[in-house]
């Protein structure tokens, strides 16, 4: 190759080369890729597959505090996206019909309802519990037994009750009097309904005296309701029909489980997975403000808990 056309061929492949991108360019490129990024993980989360971290104790020792655990959210109907991940905002969803509906004896992962007397909850958070009784079911929690549809539900494999003193149950009881759902009944974690788990087209018959006990429940089915005048989006009501199906969760850590005994029904619409194992676990410490360092809770990882399959 001559000296002049190889000097040639250089001038023009600088010619044809792009400029280095400026800062501002650098800065759309980045935020393009984190929005594709951030929009394939939240239709895949929406979808099928999520993480969870479970951060308490009410449901030892089926799955423990500080278990990461794949969600399996095809099975109860897949959705559009709930949230966006990372930033934990709730977003309007749409869901199919389910695979299967939730069942008896269901692990399950659901968005919390909120507290008792709440409407809606303070935050969106996910919680995990197992599915005792399904719509159109009748419990009874009897001494501790719990009953459905008058056949005992066995204690699960790992499931367990608090070693409590006569004395300290006593004292549970008595405050779990004032805390239960629904209010006014006075039941305790132990001594329980019978309660029918509502299903779509139930028909509630409404009184003076039962009205604050379904009040929360059809407010949180979209109405406004008047328990003083006796009142449904502000007409006279003197009975309701329920709109959607619910199954009724409890904590395997049976005394140690804040649940649907306290804050009410789950809309089966809301259950949006099963876990199926544990891929990662290692202790939540309390022992400081700001817990344990990165590093000693890496080095206190569970290994033997990777794997295990949640039942």
């Amino acid at each position: 190759m001559k000296l002049v056309d190889w000097y040639k061929k250089r001038r023009d492949a600088k010619k044809n080369q792009k400029p280095p991108e400026g800062f501002g360019e650098h800065m759309v490129s980045w935020i393009k890729t984190l929005v594709w990024a951030v929009s394939v993980v939240t239709i895949i989360n929406g979808i099928a597959l999520a993480s969870f971290t479970v951060p308490t104790g009410s449901m030892e020792s089926t799955v423990l505090t500080g278990d990461f655990v794949f969600v399996n959210k095809f099975i109860y109907g897949p959705s559009t996206p709930q949230i966006i991940p990372f930033f934990n905002i709730p977003l309007p969803f749409l869901k199919t019909p389910p695979v299967i509906a939730p069942t008896t004896g269901d692990v399950i992962v659901f968005i919390f309802p909120g507290n008792r007397d709440q409407v809606k909850p303070t935050n969106f958070e996910y919680y995990l519990k197992r599915c005792v009784a399904r719509s159109g079911q009748t419990l009874l929690i009897k001494n501790g037994r719990v009953f459905v549809d008058d056949v005992e539900f066995p204690l699960p494999e790992h499931g367990q009750f608090r070693n409590l003193t006569a004395e300290e149950r006593a004292y549970s009881h008595a405050n779990d009097r004032v805390m239960t759902f629904p209010p006014g009944k006075g039941w305790d974690r132990d001594n329980y309904g019978p309660l029918r788990i509502p299903m779509e087209g139930d028909v509630i018959q409404l009184t003076p005296e039962n009205m604050i006990e379904w009040a929360t429940f059809i407010r949180r089915e979209g109405h406004l309701v008047s328990e003083s005048q006796m009142q449904i989006d502000g007409a006279p009501a003197t009975q309701y029909t329920v709109k959607r199906n619910y199954v009724f969760g409890m904590g395997d850590n049976r005394d140690n489980s804040l649940d649907s005994r306290y804050w009410g029904f789950i809309p089966e619409i809301d259950v949006v997975g099963t876990p199926m194992f544990v891929y990662w676990s290692m202790p939540v410490s309390t022992d400081s403000p700001n817990g344990s360092s990165i590093f000693s809770r890496l080095g206190a990882a569970r290994i033997s808990r990777l794997g295990t399959i949640i039942r």
